[in-house]
């Protein structure tokens, strides 16, 4: 993937070189075309084209931005109740994921959202200890992880 993007730079950079304009504007149609030639020659390439993992990476950003507007709401009603009714919990997390920053990715992901905490990450590093401020159901909260945050992460990083 790497060397994807390294090639559509130096395309780029050709094509600005080649019609002898050093503008912004020439940089980005020659990263176009750039795209274009990658695009033609993707079978020669091991690995996915590297736009994949581009329009993934900006899903799991907006999956993420989603689920931290949802979880401050949550959090927001808890607070503002006139009764605590809330249930906290510590739950374990099995992930599927193998990546050191895989993992470091999805435990900053559910920290980063109001109302959970990765207290620990196991020795295997497949295990994840979740503190949740309001755990209804554990069964459910594991999936919606799994669902949301780890499904976009493999869609990046494979």
């Amino acid at each position: 993937m790497a060397f994807q993007i390294l090639l559509n730079f130096f395309l780029a950079f050709i094509w600005m070189f080649l019609s002898n304009d050093y503008s912004s504007l020439a940089f980005f149609k020659g990263f176009f075309f750039g795209g274009l030639i990658i695009f033609a020659l993707r079978r020669f390439f091991e690995h996915r084209l590297y736009f994949y993992n581009v329009i993934a990476l900006f899903k799991l950003i907006f999956i993420f931005l989603s689920e931290l507007i949802k979880s401050n709401i949550a959090v927001l009603k808890v607070i503002l109740s006139p009764k605590l009714t809330m249930k906290p919990g510590i739950f374990s997390l099995e992930t599927e994921l193998k990546k050191d920053w895989e993992i470091a990715i999805l435990a900053n992901l559910i920290t980063l959202t109001p109302g959970t905490l990765v207290i620990e990450v196991s020795e295997d590093n497949k295990t994840l200890f979740i503190h949740a401020m309001d755990i209804g159901d554990v069964e459910q909260a594991k999936l919606d992880i799994k669902n949301t945050f780890e499904k976009a992460i493999k869609e990046v990083s494979r």
